[in-house]
């Protein structure tokens, strides 16, 4: 079987280079916020332009420490996709706020502005919720429309997230989200672009007062004395391991990133004429996460690429808002007609920076085979 997502060839890559960070930790012996936590922090910012990088636990601690340190809560509108992971919602109602739900481009799957500003609409005429926060998505890897989110965030008076788990290191003409953005946010499980060997996240900011106020919300609410915690708290912070290996994948990132988009230009010269394959933003470099088709059947499709060893993943067959924790949530005026469709056809094939030609080209008779079955 080929593999969906090969960090084996990555790991042989930069074996000696991990194994020796993680034996430098080992070494000195500080696991919790070693020196390896500061030195990636600040590498981290310097590669996507951030003035600051706060580590944390998990992508999703990402998301909320931001929503912490503005004090968004009770009564405030956060406006988040459809059609993407729980995290970006869930993190919402922990604070007490309320997730109204935007539908996405059938292009790009990332959200639709003009969806946005519907709902926008919709909630000031409502009366009962502050619109507060836009999260806007950086889908299986390539930047949303940041120039226009923005935009419109700025106008109504809100805060803008890009929840760049999936696309942390895209950019669109030439700017890194955080160019846009009041907090970049990502994730550094595993399968991610720039994985770790366990669970990691980090937050972005160029505001010096929000990365103190996140730092103590992420450290139990700490103030200056230790024994006096001026917040409720959380306890989320990066392991000086994870954060010694991240040292190291960071190192070759930009080169995976090149390999990503030969890999993604290889699939769509050899599938274009037979699948609809991915749209990018004009101006945009995805960091491809996931290389996603649209198929009719697509069970049908899955069961076909099984049997020819090919593996597939079906990310968000059912939207947020028709997910039973998320129903009773509003979702913005127009409706989610487009995240409806494209949960039902959308379907992944394998992507990562190691994928070579001839098995590109395994992967493609496949698809060739489901395509002249069908027709």
């Amino acid at each position: 079987m080929i593999p969906f997502i090969d960090l084996a060839s990555q790991r042989a890559r930069i074996a000696g280079r991990i194994d020796a960070a993680v034996a430098r930790v080992l070494a000195h012996g500080q696991y919790i916020l070693g020196p390896e936590v500061r030195a990636f922090e600040q590498q981290l910012a310097a590669f996507c332009a951030a003035k600051h990088t706060l580590a944390n636990a998990n992508g999703t601690d990402a998301l909320v420490l931001p929503l912490m340190a503005w004090g968004v809560g009770p009564g405030d509108a956060v406006f988040c996709p459809a059609f993407t992971f729980a995290a970006t919602a869930e993190v919402v109602p922990w604070v007490g706020a309320t997730p109204v739900f935007i539908d996405v481009l059938p292009d790009t799957y990332n959200m639709d502005p003009a969806s946005l500003e519907a709902a926008i609409a919709g909630v000031r005429r409502a009366g009962k919720l502050k619109p507060s926060v836009v999260i806007a998505v950086d889908l299986f890897g390539q930047p949303a429309d940041y120039p226009r989110i923005a935009e419109i965030a700025r106008r109504e008076g809100m805060k803008l997230i890009a929840d760049s788990a999936q696309g942390f290191g895209c950019t669109l003409n030439g700017e890194h989200p955080m160019h846009w953005a009041d907090a970049t946010t990502t994730s550094f499980f595993p399968a991610k672009p720039l994985g770790c060997y366990g669970d990691g996240g980090a937050t972005l900011t160029n505001s010096d007062e929000d990365l103190a106020v996140m730092r103590s919300f992420a450290v139990h609410g700490q103030g200056t004395d230790k024994y006096d915690n001026v917040r409720i708290g959380m306890n989320s912070r990066l392991d000086t391991i994870q954060a010694a290996i991240l040292i190291e994948k960071l190192a070759i990132f930009a080169d995976e990133i090149r390999e990503r988009n030969a890999v993604a230009d290889r699939y769509r010269q050899m599938l274009s004429n037979m699948v609809k394959t991915p749209t990018v933003i004009a101006g945009g470099v995805s960091t491809w996460a996931q290389y996603t088709i649209e198929v009719d059947d697509r069970d049908r499709f899955a069961a076909h690429m099984r049997d020819a060893g090919v593996p597939t993943a079906q990310y968000y067959p059912k939207p947020l808002h028709q997910q039973t924790a998320y129903r009773a949530y509003p979702v913005g005026d127009g409706g989610m007609a487009v995240s409806d469709d494209v949960a039902k056809r959308v379907i992944s094939l394998p992507m990562h920076a190691y994928l070579d030609e001839p098995v590109q080209a395994r992967i493609a008779e496949a698809v060739r085979g489901f395509v002249r079955a069908g027709a």
